[in-house]
């Protein structure tokens, strides 16, 4: 059975009937990734929503840290798996498994990362990213020394929950209006 065939449940605007800057925007999504996202999509609903999700995604996920892209890819899967978010766990698993060049590791992740062969630092960072996730008010400096011992710095340490944080917003959002991820996902890096 597929998936619903909807971007989501609310009304989502024609991409030609936005804006001049987010046109110019999807159009780069489109020669970038052969697709628009649908949380863009979806987040075209409020332009200036859009605007600030795009900018805060850009710099959390592609700017500089001390976490490779790869990582923070990870951190979002995990973050969306213990959420039960059906959208981010297709989207970021596919990014996982492009950026990995594994195949199998973005389905680890969303079914269970504990039972996928990692690192000890992505371990510790997945840990946290997990605890931080199901119970925020039991992280303590405990978890940030284990991140230090494992080699993450001050800086990698907040980009680590910054990124928790992020995923665990825009999960609520995509479960909240029934997002659902492009289909194209479900093929690609297999």
């Amino acid at each position: 059975m597929p998936q619903p065939d909807h971007v989501m449940a609310l009304p989502v605007p024609e991409p030609a009937t936005l804006e001049p800057d987010l046109q110019k925007y999807f159009a780069k999504c489109t020669e970038k990734l052969g697709l628009i996202p649908n949380v863009l999509r979806a987040y075209s609903l409020r332009p200036n929503k859009l605007r600030n999700f795009m900018a805060l995604y850009n710099e959390l996920m592609l700017g500089d840290s001390g976490l490779s892209k790869l990582e923070r890819e990870m951190i979002a899967v995990v973050v969306s798996s213990v959420n039960h978010c059906y959208y981010c766990l297709v989207a970021h698993g596919q990014a996982v498994r492009q950026l990995s060049g594994d195949p199998e590791l973005g389905e680890m992740l969303a079914m269970n990362y504990r039972v996928a062969e990692l690192t000890p630092r992505q371990r510790t960072m997945l840990d946290f990213a997990a605890k931080l996730t199901e119970s925020p008010q039991l992280s303590s400096a405990d978890d940030r020394a284990r991140l230090k011992d494992a080699g993450f710095s001050d800086q990698d340490i907040f980009d680590i929950a910054d990124v928790v944080g992020f995923f665990n917003m825009s999960n609520r959002v995509a479960s909240a209006v029934d997002m659902m991820p492009n289909r194209d996902y479900h093929a690609m890096n297999r």
